[in-house]
């Protein structure tokens, strides 16, 4: 058991569990399991922040190109709803973040970017704030008009 993190992450993260399960402590690469730890944390913060962004850019097309509304625009929006209050659930700790006027800020901004590169609308036309709730964006029933 001598891979390092730096080698082969994959490798360690078996030794370290290994060892662990072993009760071998002093063996331990503690700086990088700690590490680990928090990203798994800061994965689950990504993940959140790219559903989230991807449904906010489908609402703002669904509202501003209400004549290219169709079935695939409506799967993607329920379906990153669903995805999104599943990890919620599963994550209750995410929910602070859906309170957090930044971190909904950041996820206009991104959905704003996103909804420009994919239609004919400029970036500028979107508004610059998003005029809707977490409660709004995560319920199965809103459809901007």
């Amino acid at each position: 058991m001598n891979t390092t993190y730096e080698t082969d992450v994959v490798a360690w993260a078996r030794e370290q569990a290994a060892l662990l399960r072993a009760g071998r402590l002093s063996a331990i690469d503690i700086e990088h399991i700690a590490e680990e730890i928090e990203d798994v944390g800061r994965s689950e913060q990504r993940e959140l922040a790219s559903r989230m962004a991807v449904l906010l850019a489908h609402l703002l097309k669904w509202q501003f190109q209400p004549d290219r509304r169709g079935a695939s625009w409506k799967s993607t929006i329920d379906v990153q709803r669903r995805l999104i209050v599943k990890r919620l659930q599963q994550t209750p700790s995410l929910k602070s973040m859906l309170d957090d006027a930044s971190w909904m800020e950041d996820m206009w901004a991104d959905a704003r970017q996103l909804a420009a590169r994919e239609t004919a609308i400029g970036f500028a036309i979107f508004p610059e704030s998003c005029s809707w709730n977490s409660d709004q964006v995560l319920t199965q029933t809103f459809f901007p008009d």
